[in-house]
């Protein structure tokens, strides 16, 4: 288990810092949520399970489980208005400490861009920060499939993702912290990746995890 005093100095040496969001910056499975708020739970919720373990490619289980839930716009939208995501404690103090430092906070997730957006702006993190899966819709609002283009739709998308923030931006030294099997396969090419099971704990994770953390508090006051 990594100690405060070693996490904060791996903080502070990176130029950026990208976290999951689902169960790790929020406490739920936004798939999950969607799914039940849709009333198909149960299914979706053993798919999901299986999927951050790494039982199943991930685009695979993606596709599974919104063929399941055919959200509609609607239902997203009325996901996010009367269900909203609840932060992690911590998280927040957390990304503030980081952005006073100047270290470039990111969202990579393999989860819906307009729930992750939102989660986003309670961080004060901009959009060009988010890197997430798009949900396409019928004109008249149906659900019509998701954007298969985007790096986070499939198994190795976050580490395509942190390859493409070194390109662009020239950074020497990224970090990766998420709870699930997708997040520990970005690094490489993240320099380091923290396994974090303050929310659920992921036994691919636990066990093979470099560093793992159980709450993201670490900042001393």
């Amino acid at each position: 288990m990594v100690s405060h005093s070693e996490l904060r100095k791996l903080f502070c040496s990176a130029d950026a810092v990208c976290f999951d969001v689902d169960s790790t910056v929020i406490r739920e499975e936004g798939i999950d949520e969607l799914a039940k708020f849709c009333g198909v739970e149960d299914a979706v919720s053993e798919m999901t399970r299986r999927a951050m373990g790494g039982a199943v490619p991930f685009k695979a289980a993606l596709t599974e489980r919104l063929a399941l839930i055919q959200p509609s716009r609607e239902q997203v939208q009325r996901l996010i208005a009367e269900h909203p995501p609840h932060l992690t404690p911590g998280i927040r103090e957390l990304v503030s400490r980081l952005q006073e430092r100047n270290v470039q906070v990111f969202l990579i997730s393999g989860g819906f861009r307009s729930i992750v957006e939102h989660v986003a702006s309670k961080l004060n993190i901009p959009s060009t920060n988010v890197f997430a899966n798009r949900l396409k819709f019928y004109f008249n609002g149906e659900y019509a499939g998701f954007d298969e283009m985007q790096p986070t739709a499939e198994s190795g998308g976050k580490g395509k993702v942190i390859k493409l923030l070194k390109e662009k931006f020239q950074f020497k030294k990224i970090v990766m912290i998420g709870d699930g099997a997708t997040d520990m396969e970005a690094c490489p090419p993240a320099d380091v990746f923290i396994g974090f099971g303050g929310n659920v704990i992921r036994q691919q994770v636990k066990d093979n995890a470099q560093w793992r953390k159980q709450a993201v508090n670490i900042w001393d006051t």
